[in-house]
C-alpha cells in the first residue's frame, strides 16, 4: 500500500476532497434550481459552483502529490529566510542618515520588538512545558 494514498494526511484530504466536491454539486444543483424558477443571475451561480468542485479535485491532487521537504531543506529554506530577512532590515534603516532624535526613537521601536519577541519565545517554551 502507497502513503500517498493512505497516510492519515491522505485520508484527511480525501475526506475533505469528498465533502467540498459534494457541497459545491449541492450548492450548483440548488442554483439551478432558482435558475429554473425565473432568477437570472442563479445561472451563472450553477456553471460556477461545478468549477468550484473542479478546482477543489486540482488542489487535492496537487496535495497529495506534493512531496514534504526534508529537514535539511527546512534548514536550508529557514537560513535563506533570515539572511534575506537581514538584508532587508539592513537595507531600510540607515543610523547614519538619522537625526539624535529620530535615532533614539528608532533604538526604542527596536528594543520594544525586541521585547516582543522574547516575551512570545517565552510564552511558547511555556505552552511546550505544559
Amino acid at each position: 500500500m502507497s502513503t500517498r494514498w493512505f497516510s492519515l494526511r491522505s485520508i484527511g484530504l480525501h475526506v475533505a476532497m469528498l465533502a467540498w466536491v459534494a457541497g459545491c454539486l449541492f450548492a450548483g444543483w440548488w442554483q439551478a434550481t432558482r435558475a429554473f424558477d425565473g432568477n437570472a443571475l442563479s445561472w451563472v451561480y450553477a456553471v460556477e459552483w461545478p468549477v468550484f468542485a473542479v478546482g477543489g479535485v486540482y488542489g487535492w491532487w496537487a496535495l497529495l502529490h506534493t512531496k514534504a521537504a526534508t529537514p535539511e531543506e527546512r534548514a536550508e529554506r529557514a537560513a535563506f529566510e533570515e539572511e534575506r530577512r537581514a538584508a532587508v532590515t539592513a537595507a531600510k534603516r540607515r543610523p547614519e542618515d538619522e537625526d539624535a532624535a529620530l535615532k533614539a526613537y528608532n533604538d526604542h521601536l527596536a528594543q520594544l520588538a525586541a521585547d516582543d519577541i522574547a516575551a512570545l519565545e517565552e510564552d511558547v517554551s511555556e505552552m511546550k512545558d505544559h
